[in-house]
């Protein structure tokens, strides 16, 4: 009888992480009431040590190991260091936050290391099982971040909406899943690829699944009619989790696409292309307007979220190398101004009180006019105005777009993107042309000083030399697919 142990060299990050998950647990148990820091320093260790095991495995082979149900290549390593450094920097943006409402404890950090392993199995996955398992250890692990404000009811809302709408998208992704495996007999991502391709299979159930799939997705990008649950979590939840919700996991998300469409249903190309069409135009149209007459910054922010993935699917319907680097880094860019404006956000927050409304920001100029101008450049590149890096965002799609032959879809775009250029500025005019309601004292402890400013000048430095970074995600993507 010949039994082979699996290559466990590619899963050194997750089992790494697991196992500093237990002893985040076991610290906070054994020195969490006095040492209350001690989850967080060893949660930004756990991160630092999966960093470094990842970088310390780099090669440029593909290798897949548990029976082929785990992928290490280069589309993994880099979406992995991009979750270490936004978890991390997501964390050190919090810790005050927390600390001032009391739930700065081992449960928050070990619930965002529980969905930051899912992330990462999430991105290595080569099989149907392991893509739902990452999801739902993502998944379940954000729902309890959600309701851990327990003395909130707000919160208790956002969480029983999100884990209810999330229950019912899992079910459409399984039933999907189930379609597909009854067309082609197997999970395994690679097999599925060359059942498809062979042609000797139901497409009709093919397609079934598909759109079960598709729709499964779009919930977990918070694209349009799958939106609900986006506005409710990003004003109910506290605004550290609101900003861990919206970032780290959106990078696990592309993820899962290029995984489940590009990778396994590439060959479906002309079918799914078709439904991200329309969840695109859905997107950015709900998005966009609905955002306008929303008095609360987090749930614009919201909406924005759901225009932005429009912006982003536009990239995979262009389903060429090309589509794909430039989706990639418009998901990049916008977790780097998401991490940017919720840090804002709960920098102007306090002890007892929320920047939610956007009142708060009037005359943030004369309180602050260095945060001021990192809100202003961060407000400008989610606007998609030069000189900041999210007009190379938009861009890069929409020349996807327009490569892919949909002229009419980017002209579309593009006026639809003027709307969100309405209510981005709304919020720099508050800033530089109204009476501050409050001279409250603006004063960040020294790391979050540095890396907000690093955040917002990022958004500058990457506007005026995109190369390096466009550089990467067609790098990732070329070795990768």
């Amino acid at each position: 009888m010949n039994f082979m142990l699996p290559n466990f060299a590619p899963a050194y990050p997750e089992i790494f992480l697991l196992v500093m998950v237990c002893g985040v647990l076991m610290a906070d148990l054994a020195w969490g009431d006095k040492k209350p820091g001690t989850a967080y320093l060893l949660a930004q260790l756990a991160l630092f040590g999966c960093m470094l095991i990842t970088f310390g495995t780099l090669q440029p082979d593909t290798i897949h190991t548990f029976s082929g149900m785990f992928v290490d290549d280069t589309l993994a390593d880099i979406l992995k260091m991009l979750v270490y450094i936004t978890v991390s920097v997501v964390l050190v943006y919090s810790r005050t936050y927390i600390s001032d409402r009391g739930i700065l404890s081992g449960e928050f950090f070990s619930l965002a290391l529980f969905a930051t392993l899912g992330m990462m199995v999430m991105i290595s996955a080569s099989h149907f099982m392991t893509l739902y398992l990452g999801l739902e250890l993502l998944s379940l692990s954000l729902y309890a971040m959600v309701a851990l404000r327990r003395d909130s009811a707000g919160a208790t809302e956002a969480a029983i909406k999100f884990f209810v709408l999330g229950a019912l998208a899992s079910g459409f992704l399984l039933y999907g899943m189930s379609m597909i495996y009854g067309a082609t007999g197997s999970l395994d991502i690679g097999s599925v690829t060359k059942a498809i391709e062979g042609g000797v299979i139901s497409r009709g159930v093919l397609v079934v699944g598909l759109v079960f799939i598709v729709a499964g997705i779009s919930f977990k990008l918070s694209a349009a009619p799958f939106h609900m649950w986006a506005p409710d979590v990003y004003e109910g939840a506290s605004s550290a989790v609101v900003l861990f919700v919206g970032s780290a996991p959106k990078l696990a998300a592309f993820g899962f696409v290029m995984r489940l469409l590009v990778e396994g249903l590439g060959a479906m190309s002309g079918d799914w292309q078709g439904m991200l069409i329309i969840l695109a135009i859905t997107s950015m149209v709900i998005g966009n307007i609905a955002a306008i007459a929303q008095s609360n910054i987090k749930r614009m922010l919201a909406y924005s979220t759901i225009s932005h993935m429009g912006f982003m699917l536009l990239g995979l319907i262009g389903a060429n190398e090309n589509g794909y680097s430039a989706a990639m880094f418009y998901v990049v860019v916008y977790v780097l101004m998401t991490m940017g404006t919720f840090g804002i956000i709960m920098l102007l927050s306090r002890a007892g009180f929320e920047a939610d409304k956007l009142d708060d920001y009037k005359g943030l100029n004369r309180r602050n006019p260095w945060y001021a101008f990192i809100m202003l450049l961060l407000m400008f590149s989610m606007a998609g105005i030069p000189p900041t890096v999210g007009i190379y965002a938009k861009l890069s799609v929409l020349q996807a777009v327009l490569n892919a032959g949909y002229t009419w879809l980017a002209v579309l775009a593009v006026l639809l993107s003027l709307i969100g250029v309405f209510y981005y500025l709304r919020i720099v005019k508050l800033m530089y042309f109204d009476e501050p309601e409050t001279d409250a004292v603006i004063a960040p402890k020294g790391d979050v000083r540095v890396l907000l400013s690093a955040n917002g000048l990022a958004i500058l430095a990457f506007g005026i030399f995109p190369q390096s970074l466009i550089a990467l995600c067609t790098y990732a993507i070329q070795h990768s697919t």
